[in-house]
């Protein structure tokens, strides 16, 4: 096998994604053949090279497999805590192949969550390039208005930086509504500082979908294998690029 990039190497092993890949790296979590890696273009072999991460040898998986998780509120989306709070690694006890979250859903959130130890599939679904979209349900502590609605809709500025068009649509009128919004971007904590932008508070917010992917039946803390179909289904959408 031709040398890649460290950081590919280690996403496709199932290690981490390869954004979190290159924190390790930089970190000098990383050496090959004995020696710590901290420059992120270095390149190895993983058939050649003995690569190890916190001094454990790196091998690839025997299967690779992708989990749908159902993220119960007040677990983190971590592989581990330093607060020793519970995290969703803890909900997936038993499963033979090491895997790892797919993107985050904050503390408070719950809902529909991957995890995998594909890191090729893993990087594609959470590229921005792909525009996978994802759907929440949102509960807020008040109406927007029909022009913070068209504001929210069209982009709202959040770190100096507008946010991409996303939709939403108001599926319980009350004085606590809901809302289901879709979006093909996620900045940290995003749907929250949106509805922050207009003085609403978000009370409850929960991911139903992940491009064609509906969180269904499961109940929170449950999870299934996604099938050969739905896999191949994700890859084919994260292989079209949109329109320019």
């Amino acid at each position: 096998m031709p040398e890649e990039r460290l950081q590919k190497i280690l996403s496709r092993a199932g290690i981490a994604s390869r954004r979190k890949a290159e924190l390790l790296i930089q970190e000098g979590r990383v050496t090959v053949n004995g020696a710590a890696i901290t420059e992120l273009g270095s390149k190895a072999d993983l058939d050649r090279d003995h690569i190890k991460v916190d001094g454990k040898l790196l091998r690839p998986p025997k299967h690779l497999i992708t989990i749908a998780l159902n993220k119960p509120h007040s677990v983190m989306t971590t592989v581990s805590d330093p607060q020793g709070r519970p995290t969703v690694m803890d909900l997936v006890r038993g499963i033979k192949e090491r895997v790892y979250p797919v993107g985050r859903l904050d503390y408070a959130s719950e809902g529909l969550l991957l995890l995998t130890n594909d890191g090729e599939l893993a990087n594609a679904i959470t590229s921005a390039a792909t525009h996978i979209p994802k759907t929440y349900l949102v509960k807020a502590n008040g109406l927007l208005t029909p022009e913070q609605e068209q504001q929210f809709r069209d982009g709202v500025p959040l770190g100096g930086r507008r946010t991409a068009p996303a939709g939403l649509r108001l599926t319980y009128r009350a004085q606590n509504p809901w809302y289901e919004v879709r979006l093909t971007e996620g900045r940290k904590n995003q749907i929250r500082e949106m509805f922050k932008h207009f003085g609403r508070l978000v009370e409850k917010l929960k991911r139903v979908k992940i491009g064609f992917l509906e969180l269904g039946p499961l109940k929170p803390g449950e999870f299934r294998y996604l099938t050969a179909e739905e896999v191949e289904r994700f890859r084919r959408a994260a292989a079209k690029r949109p329109a320019r």
